[in-house]
């Protein structure tokens, strides 16, 4: 390996420290449901959306929260020695996907049957700072050096 992939390996790194991220798996809610909460809480600072989910009154917000405390837990492990307020650590990514879906029966008149779907979704929280990391503005201005 070469010093120039070693170096950019390294930088890689320093720049996947200020991302943390947590997943919630087969939540037994429905997609759409979820989407609608965290539309309110994409791209904000991490405090503001704690607040936001706190005071929402929508049945998923709880869960939500608590995976966002889960993801802010995560970049603490990732960083220690920093403080969140210092690093400014805001929401970069969330995104719901549809899990699995329980199908069931329900008698309906005449000896009919309806099929009732019971859905479920899996969220991933991604987390970043907006303070960029030394490294990577040192390769940076070596890039544009080298251009120049």
């Amino acid at each position: 390996m070469g010093v120039r992939t070693r170096t950019r390996a390294v930088n890689r790194k320093e720049a996947q420290k200020s991302v943390a991220f947590a997943k919630l798996n087969n939540y037994p809610s429905s997609p759409r449901k979820m989407r609608l909460i965290v539309d309110l809480i994409r791209g904000k600072r991490v405090e503001q959306a704690l607040q936001i989910l706190k005071h929402n009154a929508k049945q998923p917000s709880d869960s939500l929260r608590k995976l966002l405390l889960s993801a802010i837990s995560n970049w603490q492990k990732k960083n220690e020695g920093k403080r969140i307020e210092e690093s400014d650590l805001f929401v970069k990514e969330v995104f719901v996907d549809s899990g699995r879906q329980l199908k069931r029966l329900q008698t309906a008149p005449q000896g009919r049957a309806h099929r009732i779907r019971k859905r479920s979704n899996h969220v991933t929280i991604i987390l970043d700072s907006k303070n960029a990391p030394v490294a990577q503005v040192e390769e940076t201005e070596e890039t544009e050096e080298k251009n120049s």
